[in-house]
């Protein structure tokens, strides 16, 4: 695999080997094994779930991982997608994050039909065995099944939005063109174009006509998996469309600036992303 072929992969570089000692998750949104790098422990943020309805749920046999106000009614909702690691900590503290602003988010585990992405022990493992068999179909039908609890369960209808990191950055893009419903979505460094198949059959750049609520796209300017060509020309078409979506860059950022639980994580941009992202949200009515 060439460096710039996936971006997924690339953005674990700089914290050397990824095997178990770095990676570990016991369960569904259980924690990493931050003590194996220091600089992960250091930086990984922790939201407690006082006030919050939090934990595992399932929608039909999909797992996921649910947090809201307690005793919340009618309330916006987010739909949060995984890295390609699926929902482990970090996601689910993202939830928790989003609750405590007043939403209800869910993080569906994606690729539970394929395999379980926390029991891998390297990268490129994740990509052939589990991801690369996922189908943008199926992923775009557990949202809606996502949408659709959340509705008959605290959750507003009429007030949806859907935020996504590195791969589920690019299926952020996607399901805003998917479903009416969204009103916003921020798309965190998802990949813009790739390679076409029967899976993939489509890209944010080819869909960037269709998207019917608004998204924000967050990427940074030194990503070596996203080139910035990439992210100009999804600008381009973002404009031709004459949506309300558009892009913000971080010129000194890299790829998984967001993560704050491993080196790729920037604070500046990513603090800042987020206030983008709450921002965003309250102005398009969520």
């Amino acid at each position: 695999m060439k460096k710039s072929d996936n971006p997924d992969f690339d953005s674990l570089l700089p914290a050397a080997r990824m095997d178990r000692r770095g990676f570990v998750v016991t369960a569904l949104g259980a924690g990493f094994a931050l003590a194996a790098q220091p600089v992960m422990a250091q930086t990984a943020i922790k939201t407690d779930s006082t006030g919050l309805t939090a934990g595992e749920i399932k929608i039909g046999e999909l797992p996921a991982y649910r947090a809201q106000p307690e005793g919340g009614k009618n309330l916006p909702t987010i739909l949060v997608v995984s890295e390609i690691f699926g929902v482990h900590e970090y996601i689910a503290d993202v939830c928790r994050r989003l609750a405590k602003l007043g939403y209800l988010a869910i993080a569906p585990e994606l690729f539970f039909r394929h395999g379980d992405p926390k029991k891998m022990t390297n990268v490129q493992e994740i990509l052939s065995a589990i991801v690369a068999k996922v189908a943008d179909r199926e992923v775009l039908a557990d949202l809606d099944a996502c949408a659709a609890w959340a509705a008959k369960n605290g959750g507003d209808a009429a007030r949806l939005g859907i935020t996504g990191f590195c791969w589920g950055g690019r299926i952020t893009w996607l399901y805003a063109a998917h479903n009416p419903n969204v009103k916003a979505g921020v798309a965190w460094y998802g990949r813009i174009d790739g390679e076409v198949n029967e899976k993939t059959p489509k890209w944010p750049l080819d869909i960037a006509g269709e998207i019917k609520g608004a998204v924000l796209g967050l990427y940074g300017g030194k990503d070596q998996g996203i080139p910035l060509d990439d992210v100009e020309a999804m600008q381009e078409a973002l404009k031709k469309a004459g949506g309300r979506s558009q892009i913000h860059v971080y010129p000194e950022a890299g790829h998984a600036f967001h993560a704050d639980y491993r080196p790729t994580y920037r604070k500046d941009a990513a603090e800042d992303g987020w206030q983008r992202l709450i921002a965003w949200f309250r102005q398009h009515g969520l």
